[in-house]
């Protein structure tokens, strides 16, 4: 990004809990959950929704009916026919890739505030069905004649029943034929990560977050109401009781029986939302907005998709590179947690890799836990990442933070965000 392109402010943010996806799918749709975050936050501003001049939204998997679900966002929050809206998908960073298309356009002054985030509603996942039974089912329809219609019926095998669990054809690599947690696996092995220190690294997650609960950090964080009459006010996935102890009961999720990951030191999937208003330095003004940081620049780079952990290695390096920045020049880190030993094994590179950096302070990253115990919506994650570190920022009195995720297929995306009190 150029030097001279304008500013870009965060002034406003607001996710929901974060819900565990249980048995049964979550009666609030992606959209829905959008709107109970999105909602509060425009009602608490200065300004009308017709002010925002553009709605962008990540979302991996949208219902059928949420088709160009930013649109249907926008016109649900009142923003009028006007205002443009659109999606973004870039897995489990769309979120900071909605946060970074914002950024662009209000840079190269094409608008001068606008409505970010994402979304995801993964209990919502459908069941498919199978390529047999659609071809089965074309093959009938086309028959003519009973005696016709009546020898493609005989062919119908049960099993083309079985259903296709979309959720898991998402979470996999159909170029490297891997599914995520198999390729967290090829980290744990190439960096010699233990069972022990992955569970070790999930049971600090759950304890940070749910001493963060306790000690008021998570105003981020509006209730959410069902369509049923439950409330939720904090994120549902968070077990203050986890222990390694506990953990090592778990068996091997993705590389049974030997394999070291387990669904405890994974991200839990998850439905969720988080938005963030974004202002020029005009804006800002015009409205009397607060101002919680700026962006200063994002770093997007492809790896080798069987490690695609080591996304935010590749990433953080670029982005510091760019900056002309050293590792001792941020003040506090988030790492998305996609799982234990993708975090660890990032850490490892930082440090000792082909190219290293130093050392991340541990009590400078996920300060407050993180996906293994928040949950991973991935829409919605890569906004929440930079919605908490802006807090984080503020409430420890720092100056620079960055946000940065790996993501399914090979990529790495890592944002600078930088406090500021005010427009410079």
């Amino acid at each position: 990004m150029a030097s001279k392109k304008r500013a870009v402010y965060l002034v406003d943010g607001l996710r929901t809990p974060f819900l565990k996806a249980l048995a049964r799918p979550n009666p609030l749709s992606a959209a829905d959950l959008a709107i109970a975050a999105a909602g509060p936050l425009l009602a608490r501003q200065s300004f009308e929704p017709e002010a925002i001049e553009e709605v962008i939204v990540g979302c991996v998997g949208p219902a059928a009916d949420e088709a160009n679900i930013a649109r249907i966002i926008a016109l649900r929050l009142g923003c009028g026919h006007a205002v443009p809206a659109w999606t973004v998908q870039r897995n489990c960073a769309s979120g900071l890739q909605a946060l970074d298309s914002a950024a662009a356009h209000i840079m190269n002054g094409d608008v001068d505030l606008v409505l970010a985030g994402g979304t995801e509603c993964m209990s919502r996942t459908p069941l498919l069905y199978q390529n047999a039974l659609l071809e089965w089912l074309a093959d009938f329809r086309m028959s003519k004649g009973f005696s016709n219609r009546c020898k493609s019926m005989l062919k119908f095998r049960l099993r083309y029943l079985a259903p296709v669990v979309a959720l898991l054809k998402g979470l996999s690599d159909s170029v490297v034929n891997l599914s995520m947690g198999q390729t967290a696996e090829n980290l744990a092995y190439q960096y010699n990560i233990s069972r022990e220190e992955m569970d070790a690294f999930s049971v600090q997650s759950h304890q940070r977050a749910s001493a963060a609960l306790q000690e008021g950090h998570l105003a981020e964080i509006t209730p959410l109401f069902d369509w049923h009459g439950q409330v939720v006010g904090s994120d549902n996935g968070v077990r203050e009781n986890s222990s390694v102890d506990k953990l090592a009961t778990l068996k091997p999720a993705f590389d049974k029986p030997f394999g070291r990951v387990t669904a405890g030191n994974s991200s839990q999937i998850t439905d969720g939302a988080a938005f963030l208003i974004l202002a020029s330095e005009s804006a800002v003004k015009q409205y009397d907005l607060p101002v919680l940081g700026r962006i200063v620049d994002t770093a997007w780079v492809g790896l080798d998709p069987t490690v695609m952990g080591l996304g935010p290695v590749y990433a953080i390096q670029k982005l510091l590179s760019e900056q002309k920045l050293s590792l001792e020049d941020i003040d506090y880190w988030e790492i998305n947690e996609a799982f234990a030993t993708q975090v660890l094994a990032c850490l490892k590179e930082l440090e000792t890799g082909e190219s290293p950096l130093g050392k991340i302070p541990l009590d400078r990253l996920n300060v407050d836990g993180g996906a293994i115990a928040i949950g991973h919506p991935v829409g919605a994650s890569g906004a929440r990442l930079v919605l908490h570190l802006l807090d984080i920022l503020k409430r420890n009195g720092a100056k620079r933070g960055v946000a940065s995720l790996c993501i399914g297929g090979g990529q790495g995306g890592a944002m600078l965000i930088e406090r500021v009190s005010g427009v410079t």
